[in-house]
């Protein structure tokens, strides 16, 4: 879908800084708030990380981005959200994936014991070694 037209359905208004975001969001899945600032950047020279901050918590709260933090780690942006996915994270580099639910529905939200609470969300991460950060060194010539 178009960015302004999910901006408006929203009830954002439509800026440059918010289409520059959605963008830069779009072209790096689980970009830190530097890689987007980077990215925002050639195209709004001028923008400060403040209204990247900025513009992120609005369409965070919007549910237009998603935000994920796995451990030991920055803040997080993709735009695939309202589905049952999960990450896994690479311990060597950091690199991030998306991993569908192996089982295809929502069960991780049926919890043993939901101690009064209403469940609305689960982060299941998975954690490894990513297929660069695995390949054995290779012997110098």
């Amino acid at each position: 879908m178009d960015a302004e037209v999910l901006l408006r359905e929203s009830g954002l208004r439509v800026t440059q800084p918010r289409l520059a975001v959605l963008r830069a969001v779009g072209q790096a899945p689980h970009a830190d708030t530097a890689t987007v600032l980077n990215a925002v950047r050639r195209d709004l020279v001028s923008v400060s990380h403040q209204a990247v901050y900025n513009v992120l918590d609005a369409l965070t709260a919007a549910g237009l981005v998603r935000r994920i933090q796995p451990a030991g780690s920055l803040a997080r942006y993709e735009l695939r959200r309202g589905d049952n996915h999960h990450h896994v994270v690479c311990r060597s580099c950091g690199a991030v994936a998306d991993v569908d639910c192996a089982v295809g529905h929502v069960p991780c939200l049926t919890a043993s014991d939901d101690a009064g609470f209403v469940i609305d969300e689960a982060e299941v991460t998975y954690w490894g070694t990513c297929p660069a950060c695995a390949e054995p060194s290779r012997p110098s010539a």
